[in-house]
């Protein structure tokens, strides 16, 4: 073999090698377990609760902290009683933290503090109950650089800020009692040979969980359960019990790629308090592996590693059950960018309604759209149509309760004396609601308004209000259509597409155009902030 043949094959044979290492290499990269830290029981020490522990049979319970000595220790049991005891302090303890602005929603919430940042604030995002943007604590440590950045904000024009003090006497502590002594662990973790954890919380049925659990502090002065699970297990707790267990497979299968591209794009949101997810519908529902199905788990398996992209990065794959006939923008529920890919879109295979030619932000189109019922993918659906009434006195407990949350002036109002739908988006979305009082007028935007009052489900509907004998309103008729946000994929609309033959990627398609379907590799990115 001449010798230019033999260096040819030979640098062949090493790009070959080569790319076989670096191929190996990016498929272990793909390959690796993503743990998700999930908070299974938030804000654990605002009431009486407590939990209860135990492991599957042949198992053994392996607790680990820090004793009071600060020395490691791990004690075995079957099963162990968490308590939340009231520890009285030796004297008073001011808790106090800068609230700059309250929300319904993270979404809103985390683009709040993105404009806080915009003016030179360092801010972290919280969910003490509704979620809120604080002053960063570790910043604005001392009560003078509070006080200083809250009369500056105030000479600005800043009308949401407040200091939300309280002097406390007494603290949760997490205690428990095991071979005769009681223990007060700052942080406890909770492992297992089989990796497998029960968790009865009060008198609830007990739910079985995949990883490890840890009982850390928050930023609340309590504590919350986390749960350490791989990512493909977690979302054995979550396709069940957001799809439903009746589910189409093309249905269960679109729903199992955005629940995992949900998951990986929304890790930032409780940074504040150390973990990464909820357990409830402020982000994924997730029942550990209580209530898993065959056809939720067929889909993860012939769906691993699969997400949802826009340009290289995850989308936000928002979705709610029942969209009432017609999806929305991001930004006529949130505040924040436009994403391209979630629009407003009529929820049918069939031309039964043409956005362009007949907006709903006009309020007698939209009363139109909203008495149609019959071809869409909702259409049978008990929550793609509803209607509720309420009285004034209702109302006015509603509204009072979320004005008192957040701290606003008009929440010693008396009365409630007119309401009115000031704005609709294009998609019919609610966006100014004007509520007069007897002590003045406030308005509501966008999804405060389902936080504000009980009878909507969504904020497609419009009022009407119900006169007495004597032709004074004495409450609002409510009419309506589907539940949830709407932004996004239907879930039930989803079933509906299945049903006709739809594949998942055809749904997905449909519900977020533009998008793409691609394994999960290195190169794709979570998340980036839109400057």
């Amino acid at each position: 073999m001449p010798q230019n043949s033999k260096r040819k094959s030979l640098y062949f044979w090493v790009a070959f090698v080569l790319i076989g290492l670096e191929l190996l290499s990016h498929k272990s990269a793909i390959a690796k377990e993503i743990l998700l830290k999930v908070g299974i029981v938030q804000r654990l020490g605002e009431n009486k609760e407590g939990l209860t522990l135990s492991s599957t049979s042949g198992d053994l319970l392996s607790l680990s902290f820090k004793d009071e000595q600060g020395k490691a220790k791990t004690l075995q049991t079957s099963q162990v009683k968490l308590e939340i005891i009231s520890q009285p302090l030796s004297k008073g303890k001011v808790e106090e933290r800068l609230v700059l602005s309250d929300h319904a929603t993270f979404e809103t919430a985390e683009n709040s503090a993105k404009q806080w940042r915009k003016q030179g604030i360092q801010v972290e995002i919280t969910q003490p109950g509704r979620w809120q943007v604080w002053a960063k604590r570790d910043v604005y440590q001392t009560p003078l650089l509070r006080r200083w950045l809250l009369e500056s904000l105030k000479k600005k024009g800043a009308t949401t800020a407040y200091l939300d003090t309280n002097v406390v006497s007494s603290q949760p502590q997490v205690s428990f009692f095991i071979n005769g002594v009681r223990y007060y662990p700052k942080q406890l973790e909770i492992t297992t040979r089989q990796n497998l954890v029960k968790v009865t919380q009060d008198n609830q049925q007990p739910r079985l969980y995949s990883g490890s659990l840890v009982i850390q502090p928050n930023a609340y002065s309590t504590y919350t359960l986390v749960n350490n699970v791989p990512l493909e297990t977690y979302l054995r707790g979550v396709v069940p019990h957001e799809i439903g267990p009746n589910a189409p497979l093309n249905s269960a299968k679109a729903q199992t790629i955005i629940a995992r591209t949900y998951a990986l794009r929304n890790l930032r949101r409780f940074q504040a308090d150390n973990y990464e997810l909820c357990a409830d519908t402020h982000c994924q529902v997730y029942y550990g592996l209580t209530g898993t199905n065959s056809i939720a788990d067929q889909a993860i398996v012939t769906t691993k590693g699969l997400v949802l992209t826009y340009q290289n990065e995850l989308v936000d794959a928002l979705y709610s059950s029942t969209t009432g006939g017609v999806t929305a923008l991001f930004s006529d529920v949130w505040d924040g960018e436009e994403r391209p890919y979630l629009q407003a879109l009529v929820d049918s295979p069939l031309q039964v309604w043409n956005l362009t030619q007949q907006s709903l932000a006009n309020e007698e189109t939209f009363r139109r759209f909203i008495n149609l019922k019959d071809g869409f993918n909702e259409t049978g659906r008990t929550v793609f149509r509803w209607s509720k009434e309420s009285t004034i006195q209702e109302l006015n407990q509603d509204l009072k309760k979320y004005l008192e949350r957040r701290k606003d002036p008009l929440a010693n109002f008396k009365t409630i004396i007119w309401m009115e739908v000031t704005k609709r988006s294009p998609s019919g979305r609610i966006l100014t609601m004007a509520i007069q009082t007897d002590k003045g007028m406030l308005e509501l935007y966008k999804n405060e308004v389902r936080s504000a009052f009980s009878p909507p489900r969504s904020t497609l509907f419009y009022i009407e209000p119900i006169y007495d004998a004597n032709n004074k309103i004495k409450g609002y008729s409510f009419v309506g259509g589907g539940l949830g946000h709407g932004v996004g994929l239907s879930q039930y609309g989803s079933y509906n597409l299945a049903k006709l033959g739809w594949t998942a990627e055809k749904i997905l398609a449909f519900y977020y155009p533009g998008t793409k379907i691609q394994p999960l590799n290195t190169s794709i990115i979570y998340w980036k902030e839109k400057k």
